[in-house]
């Protein structure tokens, strides 16, 4: 099976988030995806599959834990590599809930749209915040359909300093996917920093996050009173898009660099 590693939302190797990417050409198991991601040990594994409709393929997403229905990194991986290898500019992902994740190149980006998500109230368990290393919140949300909590911290330098008790928070919470804390920006030129943790249902940390973007976009869209706004993920690796809220829909542009490109051998 063709496979890619692709580094997404960034414009250098080794940088940005690594997203494993699979060309299938006959019918996977979802034990053998999970499998395969697991050997991949990537945050997320994308599956791509040729469907009947021009320019249009079918994709799931799979962490080393579980199946997950929406990943803007995978996404981006997924369109760079069709752009790679196929003479087209634009492609269509359908995914698991049958979303049609679009992509098109544009200037040297990768230019997608994603729906967007309203978040909605909620209370942070001290243990969480303990475990985090947070002393104090701005606010705290939770959005739904990613099952994801969102919490503002004060300051972006205290985000990117924080340093987690990864088994403590797993313990902290049973009914979430990730918590994804953010802060305002500085004099940097970006507009608001996240980092997204998710010990619960992949890895304790993953670099770059598209998909938490779907809410988070709308979240600081309120919070500054713009539309358009360029975002930084404070991980280690570090990454970058630009967001823009636009026809009820969110914009996402980055870049994404392959990194590695061979055949998978498997025994199905």
């Amino acid at each position: 099976m063709k496979t890619f590693i692709v580094d997404s939302f960034t414009d250098a190797p080794f940088k940005g988030n690594p997203a494993g990417v699979c060309i299938v050409e006959s019918d996977l198991s979802e034990a053998t995806m999970l499998q395969v991601a697991q050997e991949l040990n990537l945050s997320e594994t994308a599956f791509i599959r040729s469907l009947e409709t021009s320019n249009t393929f079918s994709i799931r997403f799979f962490s080393p834990k579980m199946e997950i229905a929406l990943c803007g990194h995978a996404t981006l991986a997924s369109a760079k590599v069709v752009f790679a290898t196929n003479e087209i500019n634009e492609v269509h992902f359908i995914n698991i809930q049958n979303l049609d994740l679009s992509a098109r190149e544009s200037e040297g980006q990768i230019v997608m749209e994603f729906p967007v998500y309203e978040t909605r109230a909620a209370d942070a368990p001290a243990a969480l915040l303990a475990a985090l290393g947070i002393s104090a919140t701005r606010n705290a949300v939770y959005n739904e359909e990613t099952r994801i909590l969102l919490l503002e911290i004060a300051d972006s330098q205290e985000l990117a300093a924080l340093d987690p008790d990864f088994a403590a928070l797993y313990r902290s919470h049973n009914s979430i996917n990730g918590v994804l804390v953010t802060a305002a920006s500085g004099a940097d030129g970006y507009d608001f920093h996240s980092r997204y943790f998710w010990p619960w249902s992949g890895t304790n940390e993953d670099p770059v996050t598209g998909g938490t973007h779907t809410f988070l976009a709308k979240y600081w869209s309120s919070r500054l009173g713009k539309t358009r706004m360029k975002s930084f993920q404070s991980s280690k690796r570090t990454g970058f898009m630009e967001v823009e809220l636009i026809g009820g829909k969110l914009r996402i542009k980055g870049q994404a660099v392959i990194v590695l490109e061979g055949q998978l051998r498997m025994q199905l």
